[in-house]
């Protein structure tokens, strides 16, 4: 055999975790726009992980670079996951930074603001 590859010589494919993939998600979401927990998970073929899609985004305090995690919302476009802010108010703020209005922790005009990972990304 001519110039036969060893194993050695074959990179190891790349494993993401779970929670890594849901932060590539999220980072592509623009500023302005929101999606859901559980539309991050359907796009990574997870429907029923929307749960797991909130812990990835609740261990995202230090991780480089930056994940705009204020920009998920639950289905109904209400702030969920403000708890896990510093202050909890800091979510509401950085959304209506880039312009959304949010009346009684929910995004109002959620349709609008809607950014849907399965209709603009591709796997």
């Amino acid at each position: 055999m001519k110039n036969a590859a060893t194993k050695q010589d074959v990179p190891a494919p790349k494993h993401q975790s779970f929670f890594e993939d849901v932060w590539d998600v999220v980072r592509q979401v623009p500023p302005g726009r929101v999606t859901t927990f559980g539309a991050i998970a359907k796009y990574l073929g997870t429907k029923m992980s929307a749960r797991m899609v909130g812990w990835a985004l609740n261990a995202v305090h230090y991780v480089q670079p930056p994940v705009p995690a204020h920009r998920v919302v639950n289905r109904l476009g209400m702030l969920s996951g403000k708890a896990h802010f510093n202050p909890p108010s800091s979510m509401q703020e950085a959304l209506e930074k880039e312009g959304l209005v949010i009346k009684d922790d929910i995004i109002q005009d959620f349709d609008k603001y809607f950014w849907d990972p399965s209709a603009e990304l591709s796997l």
